[in-house]
């Protein structure tokens, strides 16, 4: 629910800052937004913590075999278009019990997808991924999952018969420009993301700026604020910038000092000097605040304790079942959660000064433009291996309450196969978890499945399928995004600010009512 305390103060703050800077032009005006980042906030406004988390899926995730109707028609046209040689990426009805004696990854080795109750089925039945069956249990009986289908970027809202009559997003299908559309609303060039300018506004509720958007996958234009600049870490923790895990250089806490001034301090008056000392500074003063308030990744709540050095790589808790070797695996994208849930743990806690904090973790290898049976297969395990384990985490450090997780990508992809994967489409299926999340339903029309045209790949018997079946978003990113800036604290008005196609939304569907 929205706190209009904290969205009064954080305007004000926004606005203060704002006229500060606007009186700096040139090269003075980038020095003065890296060093607002480091500063500490006006005021002590916001209430309990909240955290966002962005899951983005690098290179376009097929939704089709991740989230599938079931009903009658649909299952008849899921098969028609999706059961062909030379190999089949078709999934088996419910049920189906796996052959294991068939090829890896295959639809035959996976079994029978997982049927779901949605609480507003839309006179539709539906199931996920035959690997997904942690999730199947979090929407169905735990109900801290949410899916949002049909999700893409929009100017306007658009139809089928719209759409060579309307604005639509820039340089669709494009992998680099859609994922800068996903995360900062503008194909590649756009520098500005709305997890950071969310930062940016709430900002005003954490008394150490730097931890307010923080990505444990490196670079992310998602998390780039007007004032706020993103704050990287590593696995285990901050970016260790000369001294070690005890502050130490060469064994001397002296020496780390010393080496901590020079590297924040400019010695001349050239302001990319000034610029690059004031980044030092950052780095150093971050990781050692890390330094004692991560509880380590060994700690029950987090990993696996063991007597001797942690190794992320064997600890069983992030290791998943591999579909295609039969063995279990280390799982990347659950090592970038722990690190996550380990700040939020410390936000919670007050040891790193953060009540508003946007994080940013990823999992790549979703262009399965070939072999797909396989590749997706591996995916699909690894997603719902670390989603469970983020949201027992959480649930093991009291956080699932104040952490909203949900998933982004590229785009969905193409109805149809091309032999033995698919291509780029435009739409598709998302998942938003977490405790404050109304889950076990769908939030927003799921798109009806048609048959291809005889002579060509157009879906006319679909009012949701363009060429070669790619939907046409019924729900925009803007209203995902904005339905979780509602939770986290924005204003309307803020909201529009944010996501500035909002407003050619009608006000009834701006908020999608996932959350509580």
């Amino acid at each position: 629910m929205n706190n209009p305390r904290v969205s009064q103060a954080s305007r004000r703050e926004f606005l203060r800052r704002a006229g500060l800077f606007s009186a700096l032009t040139g090269s003075a005006a980038p020095l003065a937004l890296n060093l607002a980042a480091l500063g500490t906030a006006a005021a002590q406004t916001s209430g309990d913590y909240k955290a966002l988390v962005c899951l983005f899926l690098f290179g376009g995730n097929d939704a089709f075999n991740m989230v599938l109707p079931t009903d009658a028609a649909s299952w008849s046209a899921y098969n028609a278009t999706r059961n062909q040689a030379p190999d089949s990426i078709a999934l088996l009805p419910a049920g189906t019990a796996p052959v294991l004696t068939a090829e890896a990854g295959s639809p035959a080795r996976l079994g029978g997808v997982l049927g779901i109750n949605p609480a507003r089925p839309q006179g539709r039945s539906f199931a996920l991924h035959p690997l997904m069956g942690a999730l199947q249990t979090m929407f169905n009986s735990d109900r801290r999952l949410a899916i949002v289908p049909n999700v893409g970027p929009l100017i306007v809202p658009t139809t089928k018969a719209q759409i060579n009559g309307v604005p639509l997003p820039a340089r669709l299908y494009s992998h680099n420009d859609q994922q800068s559309t996903w995360q900062a609303l503008g194909p590649e060039g756009a520098t500005l993301g709305w997890g950071g300018r969310m930062g940016d506004l709430l900002a005003s509720a954490n008394s150490r700026t730097v931890f307010t958007t923080v990505s444990a996958s490196g670079n992310a234009v998602f998390l780039s604020g007007n004032v706020i600049r993103q704050y990287q870490v590593g696995s285990n923790g901050a970016i260790r910038m000369g001294a070690d895990g005890a502050g130490r250089v060469y064994g001397s806490t002296s020496v780390a000092s010393a080496l901590q001034r020079l590297a924040s301090s400019a010695r001349s008056g050239n302001l990319l000097e000034a610029d690059m000392a004031a980044v030092g500074g950052r780095t150093i003063t971050a990781e050692t605040v890390l330094r004692t308030a991560l509880r380590p990744a060994s700690d029950p709540a987090f990993g696996t304790p063991t007597a001797g050095n942690y190794n992320a790589n064997a600890d069983p808790k992030l290791r998943y079942d591999n579909p295609l070797t039969g063995a279990t695996a280390f799982n990347n994208v659950a090592q970038q959660l722990q690190i996550v849930a380990r700040m939020i743990d410390a936000g919670v806690s007050g040891a790193i000064g953060a009540k508003r904090q946007v994080f940013f973790v990823s999992l790549g290898g979703f262009d399965t433009h070939d072999q797909q049976n396989r590749g997706h297969a591996d995916l699909m395990a690894r997603l719902a291996h670390a989603l469970r384990y983020f949201d027992t985490t959480l649930g093991a450090i009291g956080a699932q309450q104040r952490v909203t997780t949900f998933t982004g990508s590229d785009f969905g992809r193409t109805f149809t196969s091309n032999g033995d994967g698919t291509d780029h489409g435009w739409g598709g299926h998302h998942f938003v978890m977490g405790g404050a999340v109304r889950g076990g339903d769908l939030y927003g029309s799921f798109p009806l499945l048609g048959l291809k045209n005889a002579n060509n790949n157009n879906f006319d018997s679909s009012p949701d399928q363009l060429g070669n079946g790619a939907l046409l978003p019924a729900t925009s990113v803007d209203q995902l995004g904005a339905t979780l800036g509602r939770w986290f604290g924005l204003s309307d008005a803020q909201l529009l600010d944010v996501f500035p196609n909002l407003a050619n939304f009608n006000p009834g569907v701006r908020n999608l009512g996932f959350m509580t």
